[in-house]
């Protein structure tokens, strides 16, 4: 097994998951790349979490509610221990593309189920999950779906359905936005009865058949009596859906693309990759299982290393999972769902129905100093796990100079790519110890330890 091979599984961990310990990467290396693809492509070959594990614990996760802040604790524990990474890096995926957030929504407990729908259709039909998307209750209320009667339309889920959630500015009309606005009269919600005496109605989807106006529409150049079904069976049959979708994926998998926004007028960083993906898209009857097959394998992908910058999620989520510790449900696991928040990604809240804008835009001075003290906290503790199986394996080396010590590292914490000149700062900041002997255990271990807290520092960590 190459240190080639392990830089490859790495790539591939950080892009499908959130990364793995050098443990996972070896044992996954072992039995190939294409085939820990197709593991991560069919999760239901590993078992899900129970999400009881967690509520017993912390009975609070079980229907959060309007608890500032902390709807996202449920999702955190999942990301960082489930054996189906992949899973959980679509819902995120999907999240980012069909923002819903609390501040409007006023009520987690919604926004939980469609992240639980990402979970369980993401990586199915496109059809299929959009369709579920606009009978969703937190999308419904979000995009003002309860308020479009057949006698007074509102268009707000027909507008973002068309410009943000499949084909893209540029491809449609104004007389389009209305006429599928049109067709989804009638789709709305109603309240259950709560589960107890306190907490608020849970919403279910509800279709008012003297609410949906049931005359002809002319949606896209075709003309009939659409309801939301047609609208969506119009919408995925168009190539500008495959090539939005296909970018989408790029963007998120592949290597930072432009803002969204910006698509009209901006082309991909690699036309012929996006075709690929697009021209998959539709041969598979929009099946994203496989796109991400056709992705993941791609030469294009392969080649990315390190073109991304990572979202908070990934940053918190990859850290944890790199010094170990989370499995059991331990107090403050609420507080650590705040993380991402504070460096600019409220989970389960998004700025907008537009959600996050990506790449260069994460980082300011105050979100970068909250990635920074973040990561050097985690991996600054030498009793975590993580952080103990690094300093043994830098034990069993033996005695290390300050450039075998920087580079086994860079090498155990990635393997991270530096530029001569970051690598040589390293250099200078260990050599200022000397070589690293075993004989003083803990004075060696706080001396790694403080080495790994620049590391996460550095802009390279930074990168997926």
């Amino acid at each position: 097994m190459g240190n080639q091979d392990i830089a490859l599984m790495a790539h591939l961990m950080r892009r499908a998951g959130f990364g793995a310990t050098r443990e996972e990467l070896e044992e996954r290396a072992a039995r190939g790349y294409e085939a820990t693809v197709e593991e991560l492509l069919n999760p239901e070959s590993k078992p899900a979490l129970d999400r009881y594990e967690l509520v017993r614990y912390h009975p609070w996760t079980w229907k959060p509610g309007t608890l500032p802040g902390m709807g996202a604790a449920e999702w955190l524990w999942f990301m960082v221990n489930t054996e189906r990474p992949l899973e959980e890096k679509m819902a995120l995926f999907w999240h980012q593309v069909f923002a819903t957030g609390v501040s409007k929504v006023d009520h987690y407990d919604e926004i939980v189920r469609m992240v639980a729908m990402f979970r369980e259709k993401g990586m199915g039909s496109y059809k299929d999950l959009i369709l579920d998307l606009s009978k969703n209750p937190a999308m419904i209320y979000w995009l003002d779906n309860c308020e479009n009667h057949a006698d007074a339309v509102n268009e707000n889920w027909g507008r973002e359905l068309l410009e943000l959630f499949s084909m893209g500015v540029g491809n449609y009309t104004e007389v389009d936005v209305r006429e599928a606005s049109r067709a989804f009269t009638g789709w709305t919600i109603e309240p259950k009865l709560p589960r107890g005496p306190l907490g608020r109605h849970d919403w279910h989807f509800t279709y008012l058949p003297e609410d949906h106006d049931s005359t002809d529409k002319t949606f896209l150049g075709e003309t009939g009596d659409f309801d939301g079904d047609d609208i969506i069976d119009i919408v995925c049959q168009h190539p500008a859906t495959a090539t939005f979708i296909a970018r989408h994926l790029y963007n998120y998998f592949v290597a930072d693309e432009a803002q969204v926004p910006a698509w009209a007028v901006t082309p991909p960083r690699d036309q012929d990759a996006i075709d690929l993906l697009a021209d998959t898209f539709v041969e598979s009857n929009y099946d994203i299982r496989s796109v991400l097959r056709v992705l993941f394998n791609s030469d294009f992908f392969k080649e990315s290393r390190y073109a991304r910058l990572k979202n908070p999620a990934e940053v918190v989520v990859g850290t944890m999972k790199l010094v170990g510790g989370y499995g059991f449900p331990a107090p403050g696991i609420g507080e650590l769902s705040r993380q991402a928040q504070y460096m600019g990604q409220d989970l389960l809240n998004p700025p907008s129905v537009e959600g996050w804008h990506t790449g260069v835009e994460w980082i300011n001075s105050g979100s970068l100093m909250r990635r920074i003290n973040f990561t050097a906290d985690l991996v600054g503790d030498v009793e975590r796990p993580g952080v103990q199986s690094i300093i043994n394996r830098l034990r069993a080396n033996g005695d290390l100079s300050p450039e075998a010590l920087v580079d086994n590292c860079l090498d155990l914490m990635g393997p991270l790519e530096v530029n001569a000149e970051t690598r040589q700062e390293l250099i200078d900041h260990a050599g200022a110890g000397g070589t690293l002997t075993w004989e003083n255990a803990s004075g060696s271990a706080d001396r790694v330890s403080e080495l790994l807290q620049l590391i996460v520092s550095l802009r390279d960590y930074q990168y997926a």
